[in-house]
């Protein structure tokens, strides 16, 4: 049987593709004898030939992997692309540095540990990215014996 022309009519009326167009294989004798628009009609009515579902992409995977995410895995070296500053810049990540250092000793001048003009070196320096972290801070005022007398 050829049910080409059948099958191109069908996808027109059904505003489908022609690969979308399912016939009751139990009935492709009927069909095969229709020749009109109408004909057609009658067939799709009646539910011999119907169209077939769209293919979707499940997202349910894509949900698993955003949740995960959010839980802060999948973020390793081996899923980075870009630069090595792409991910945290330069300016975040000096930001970063900076903060905890600045609340640090301004701790420190309110414990009357480091003098005013001590803060305001270590503040510099902090700003012209001396110190690594609050440790080298701490431990930078000890080896310059910086503390108050």
């Amino acid at each position: 049987m050829n049910l080409k022309s059948q099958r191109r009519i069908a996808a027109e009326i059904l505003k489908v593709g022609i690969n979308r167009v399912w016939i009751d294989p139990e009935r492709i004798d009927d069909v095969s004898l229709a020749i009109t628009r109408d004909d057609i009609r009658a067939y799709i009515k009646d539910g011999t030939i119907r169209p077939k579902y769209k293919k979707g992409i499940s997202r349910s995977r894509a949900r698993i992997i955003h949740i995960k995410k959010k839980m802060g895995r999948r973020r390793g070296p081996g899923s980075r692309k870009g630069k090595k500053y792409s991910i945290v810049s330069r300016k975040r990540r000096h930001i970063l540095k900076v903060r905890p250092i600045r609340k640090h000793i301004k701790k420190l001048r309110a414990r009357r540990i480091i003098t005013p003009s001590v803060y305001r070196k270590l503040y510099r320096w902090n700003d012209g990215n001396m110190f690594r972290n609050v440790a080298h801070v701490d431990q930078f005022i000890k080896d310059k014996k910086l503390t108050r007398r």
